[in-house]
This record gives structure tokens, C-alpha cells and sequence, in this order.
């Protein structure tokens, strides 16, 4: 499995956060100029939008992210999609294939 530039920075960033205690200071001051100095570029925050940098570190504690919700009004299914939900695959499954998420356990 490849990984995208995206998920490469994402471990860059992890990694320094783990070993460097001035770095991690500065990612939760300022997480877009601290990310702009690491990578030595600006980044493009789509407008409207901001970055937030929370500490998981506790063991103690577990987290649960919830995403944006979806537009499926708006989706248009591809081929394969379109095959699966005629083939008898649930709409459950389409949803899952096409965010490309893991499988719910039920």
C-alpha cells in the first residue's frame, strides 16, 4: 500500500511532535505557521476553514471523532457502485466503498 503526501506529513508531523517538546508547544500555538515552517511552504487551508491540533497522548482517555456530515444528495455513483447496489449489496456497503471508509461492525 502507497501512502499519500498527506498521510506522509501526518506520520512527519506525529513523529516530531513525539520527540521534539518545543514543537509540540508551537503546533498547538500556532498549528498553520508551525506545519508552514516544518514543511518550509505555505499550505492551502481551504477558506472558511481552520486547523485544529488536539493532544491524544493520554492513555487514559478515548477519543471519538465525529466527521462532517455527507451530502448524498448530491453523489453521483460510479460504474462499480451502480453494480454492487443492483447485485443486491446494501446502500450501507455503497456508503462505506464510497468514502472510502472500514467496515462498521454491527
Amino acid at each position: 500500500m502507497e501512502f499519500t503526501q498527506e498521510q506522509k506529513l501526518y506520520v512527519e508531523i506525529v513523529q516530531k511532535v513525539w520527540d521534539d517538546a518545543e514543537f509540540k508547544k508551537a503546533l498547538f500555538r500556532d498549528p498553520v505557521e508551525t506545519i508552514e515552517n516544518f514543511m518550509g511552504k505555505k499550505i492551502n487551508l481551504p477558506e472558511g476553514k481552520t486547523l485544529v491540533i488536539k493532544d491524544q497522548t493520554d492513555e487514559s482517555t478515548l477519543y471519538i471523532n465525529i466527521p462532517a456530515e455527507q451530502n448524498l444528495e448530491d453523489v453521483e455513483l460510479n460504474e462499480r457502485q451502480l453494480e454492487a447496489v443492483a447485485g443486491g449489496k446494501g446502500i450501507l456497503d455503497v456508503i462505506v466503498d464510497l468514502f472510502q471508509l472500514s467496515t462498521p461492525k454491527i
